[in-house]
């Protein structure tokens, strides 16, 4: 028999805030955290992003060598921390469990690499770093939490684009639903800004790369948006079975999966939607609320749009819509985790998060957005989640 899946801690890091509560009020401030980076060699252009400000791993490990583990390592390793102290668990309870980690994050640790390559190109190659290989990795994310942990644990390591971290959370569910696992770590964790990264997505046209007025350069459904603004950051949550004794802060019924189709972006959260809705034995009608991928692109945002009404018809206008990339930008592979932790505090609280910037409609985006917090009782929300090599995944979260 499958069990049922609950979400009994989470642990977010992100620029809104880090940690369960911190998280929560920040991300329903109507306040954007984008600013200008200016760390990089001026003469490459200008970078924009949302960065978790004053981090420091030894306030949350202090045992912890932070020059050791890349950031998104770090960022994965305190989500772990946290969702695990929010739940009421310590690492020593969990060896009975049988527990895996499951994580999702898109691109390597670019700020060690490019460090090493430019470091190869002036003094030779005897002077490369081979812990690289390891610190840079993206299985390291879960690797970490593993070793933390102490006990043994499996992991898995998914990578999917942007839809890398709402993967592992469906994947997660999945281990605890069919019985494969007694509690699952799992979740997404994420840091493109640094210089080559950075450098791609600006050429792509993929971030902007002007500086003025930064924090209204992520613009989701805006008729005067242009494209998406990198963030940072990770989630990890908590997951059980039914059966567990910790309470349920929400549950997760229904995942799915898709490409899109004749290079359409993020139509395929068509077909996400209805399988997540049919695994989680609901209808389009029963939705209320959608926690929507929104990244501020004049294509991305407009095509889910379309998607959307495709889904739910002409009832979408009826369904409350939020994006919280206008606060945070997206944080590529922990974008979908962390709108998952929102999602479950929306639901638990009956407060939606304001779409920040969102300020002129556009006729091809007609959706119930709203530039400040909510305060709306929701039981059943839909979580998109959209990746640049076609990829698309929806979680279906239930109070």
């Amino acid at each position: 028999m499958r069990r049922r899946v609950k979400i009994t801690g989470l642990g977010p890091v992100t620029p809104a805030g880090i940690g369960r509560e911190e998280f929560f009020r920040g991300i329903n401030e109507p306040v954007s955290r984008v600013r200008a980076i200016n760390r990089f060699d001026p003469e490459a252009g200008s970078f924009v992003g949302a960065e978790i400000a004053n981090w420091d791993l030894k306030n949350y490990a202090p045992e912890e060598n932070p020059r050791r583990l890349s950031r998104h390592t770090q960022f994965s390793l305190v989500a772990a921390m946290l969702a695990l102290k929010d739940a009421g668990l310590v690492p020593e309870e969990l060896a009975r469990l049988s527990p895996v980690v499951v994580t999702g994050t898109s691109i390597m640790d670019f700020e060690k690499i490019g460090r090493g390559m430019e470091l190869v190109m002036k003094k030779g190659s005897r002077y490369t770093p081979g812990s690289i290989m390891y610190e840079a990795s993206i299985a390291n994310v879960a690797g970490k939490i593993v070793e933390w942990l102490g006990i043994p644990a499996r992991m898995l390591t998914m990578q999917t684009s942007c839809c890398s971290g709402l993967d592992a959370v469906g994947q997660g569910a999945e281990l605890v639903a069919s019985g494969q696992a007694g509690l699952v770590l799992a979740g997404g964790s994420e840091c493109p800004l640094s210089f080559y990264p950075m450098l791609g997505f600006n050429a792509s046209e993929l971030s902007p790369a002007i500086s003025q007025h930064p924090e209204k350069a992520c613009r989701p459904f805006d008729l005067w948006r242009s494209t998406g603004v990198l963030g940072e950051g990770a989630c990890i949550f908590v997951l059980e079975p039914e059966n567990s004794p910790r309470p349920a802060l929400a549950w997760i019924t229904g995942y799915s999966y898709a490409n899109d189709q004749d290079g359409q972006s993020a139509m395929g959260l068509v077909l996400t939607g209805r399988q997540a809705l049919a695994n989680a034995l609901r209808r389009p009608d029963e939705v209320d609320f959608l926690n929507a991928w929104g990244p501020g692109h004049r294509i991305i945002d407009a095509h889910e749009s379309t998607a959307m009404h495709q889904l739910f018809g002409e009832r979408l206008a009826e369904i409350p819509v939020s994006s919280i990339k206008g606060a945070i930008g997206t944080a590529l592979g922990a974008s979908g985790p962390i709108q998952t932790a929102s999602t479950a505090l929306s639901l638990f609280h009956g407060l939606l998060p304001p779409t920040v910037n969102w300020e002129t409609p556009d006729p091809a985006c007609p959706l119930n957005l709203s530039d400040q917090p909510r305060r709306l009782p929701v039981k059943i929300a839909l979580v998109n989640s959209h990746g640049l090599s076609g990829s698309n995944s929806a979680l279906i979260l239930e109070k």
